[in-house]
């Protein structure tokens, strides 16, 4: 690494099939010290151990191995460090892999992983089990020298303290230092969704957003850092798209990590210049006195079939249909009926003519959701409603997954370094925690004065930005002048939330306000059911739940439009 001025650290991944060219994109754009890639996501973990069943040596993202294969020589050739958790199940088999590729190609790459995540034995019913680690024993690998370090389940940001530390030989104390690492790492670890991707004003001003570049972050010695991406590439970066990011699966004002607490209502953000967005003030505290855990389990298995209703009458064909499905749904564990209304009248093509009704079931039997509604549902072709048709036939019923989230005290994890030469390091756990409490709601600012207003889109003022985090899911909302926010805060409560999102009315609604961000997040509680592999809603980790709520309608004072 560079011994001198910030750490320049980009990230090449978000998750586990983005875009396979971007580790020779970001290799070849501009300098850099290290490059990150993220690969874990909850869904990914179940992915993995579903392939661990099959074949015990595999368990890691395949991907990240044909990437090195094409970019090895060139990290190598510019003494770019690589550190990635595509170990998933398994890093200690990618290390090996990594270490024969390197072999291979004749380069004398030094290899290091990070083990000790891995908790599935004392979950016996759970496919996969892995506490969410820190940075440090990344820190380890790259103080003795290595090259590549892959990882298991380490928090996304820890791909990011474990290098600033390493780095700037930072200390478990250092909370301040180490919180403005997580906010960076937080902004890198999705890729281009710092950088314009999935970015709620994404149609403002001329962009070329047809392929965003990949971010990176200038970190200092103090913690403080500069988010940009390389010049020439594509998309944007600006106080906005960092907003957006910072508010991406995030709850109250403290983030919690293994390492370290950071303090969201501390965050400052500045626009330093084009494509460069200054990130200082950030405070943290002592991290909780324990680690998560992602449990995931086979919660059993589900079927769907979509029944299409087309022109008159389509609440009564809807209940013609349900009548005729009830007998067999009687038998299984759980059904649920959805009625979307994509239709509308005297419409110019038949598919503008109909509204799709959904079925799904879950039972822990898979003959049950199988055979037994396939039949029942195809039977119906000749003597169900006018025009009977489904999108697909129900197949025969496909294992589905459960997330949940455990605890662990941090000193019940062995958190290992194996260093290139194969030594083991043990990583101690933090020597001082501080229990996770919810920072009370700070004062709101003054409200906007009384004036005449229009009945219109939220989205026209706000952006937002939705995601989940097991069977919850969090929508940031966030607008970008001063009376703007005098207004949002006062307007959208957790009531006026629950109006705007039906879903919610019957679930547990936290609102968090982070006022320098001019921001509300708001955490709904089991909209998602059992997490993203349940396929427990229409869209199952809410990504456009923050554009849903963004084209609800609402009175908004006519000075803000």
């Amino acid at each position: 690494m560079n011994p001198e001025g910030p750490l320049r650290i980009g990230n090449f991944s978000g998750f586990y099939g983005d875009r396979s060219d971007a580790l020779r994109e970001m290799l070849t754009g501009g300098d850099l010290d290290v490059l990150t890639g993220d690969y874990l996501a909850e869904l990914t973990m179940l992915i993995l151990g579903r392939d661990r069943l099959k074949d015990p040596s595999a368990g890691y993202a395949r991907t990240f191995l044909r990437q090195l294969e094409d970019c090895l020589g060139l990290a190598h050739a510019r003494g770019v460090r690589i550190v990635a958790n595509a170990g998933g199940l398994n890093p200690a088999g990618l290390a090996d892999a990594v270490r024969r590729l390197a072999g291979q190609l004749g380069l004398p790459v030094r290899v290091a992983h990070v083990e000790g995540d891995d908790l599935t034995a004392r979950h016996p019913a759970a496919l996969a089990a892995h506490a969410y680690l820190g940075g440090f024993g990344i820190a380890e690998c790259l103080r003795a020298g290595a090259d590549i370090v892959v990882t298991g389940r380490v928090t996304d940001a820890a791909l990011v303290t474990g290098p600033a530390a390493a780095r700037f030989g930072w200390a478990p104390t250092d909370h301040d230092q180490l919180a403005g690492a997580v906010v960076a790492g937080h902004v890198l670890e999705c890729g281009t969704q710092a950088t314009g991707g999935n970015y709620a004003f994404f149609n403002d001003g001329e962009r070329d957003l047809r392929r965003p570049g990949f971010p990176l972050a200038e970190i200092h010695a103090d913690g403080s850092s500069v988010i940009g991406k390389h010049p020439g590439t594509g998309g944007f970066v600006d106080t906005g798209t960092v907003t957006a990011q910072l508010l991406y699966e995030t709850a109250g004002a403290r983030y919690a990590g293994p390492d370290v607490t950071a303090r969201l209502d501390t965050v400052r953000l500045t626009q330093e210049g084009p494509d460069r967005v200054r990130v200082d003030g950030v405070r943290g505290e002592a991290p909780p006195p324990t680690l998560k855990v992602g449990v995931n389990r086979l919660g059993g298995f589900r079927n769907e079939v979509v029944f299409v209703l087309t022109g008159l009458d389509i609440e009564a064909k809807a209940a013609l249909v349900r009548a005729q499905m009830e007998p067999v749904l009687g038998k299984v564990a759980e059904a649920r009926w959805t009625l979307v209304r994509t239709d509308r009248p005297d419409a110019g093509t038949e598919e503008e003519a109909s509204a799709l009704l959904r079925l799904v079931v879950r039972d822990p039997e898979q003959e049950a959701v199988g055979r037994a509604l396939s039949g029942a549902a195809v039977e119906l072709a000749l003597a169900s409603y006018p025009g009977f048709h489904v999108l697909a036939p129900p197949g025969k019923g496909a294992p589905y997954g459960v997330f949940e989230a455990a605890y662990v005290p941090q000193d019940a994890v062995t958190h290992t370094a194996v260093l290139p030469d194969g030594r083991r390091v043990s990583v101690a756990p933090p020597a001082d925690s501080r229990p996770l409490t919810a920072v009370p709601e700070p004062g709101l600012p003054t409200p906007l004065p009384p004036g005449p207003t229009r009945r219109a889109p939220l989205g026209l003022v706000a952006g937002a930005r939705s995601g989940d985090k097991g069977g919850d899911a969090n929508v940031g909302v966030w607008v970008r002048s001063e009376d703007a926010w005098r207004w949002l805060a006062h307007e959208v409560t957790v009531e006026r939330f629950r109006e705007l999102i039906p879903e919610s009315r019957d679930l547990p609604v936290t609102r968090h306000v982070l006022p320098n961000l001019r921001a509300l997040n708001f955490v709904v509680e089991g909209l998602l059911g059992a997490g993203v592999a349940s396929q427990h809603r229409f869209d199952p980790q809410a990504k456009a739940l923050g554009e849903w709520l963004r084209a609800r309608h609402l009175d908004i004072p006519e000075v803000l439009l």
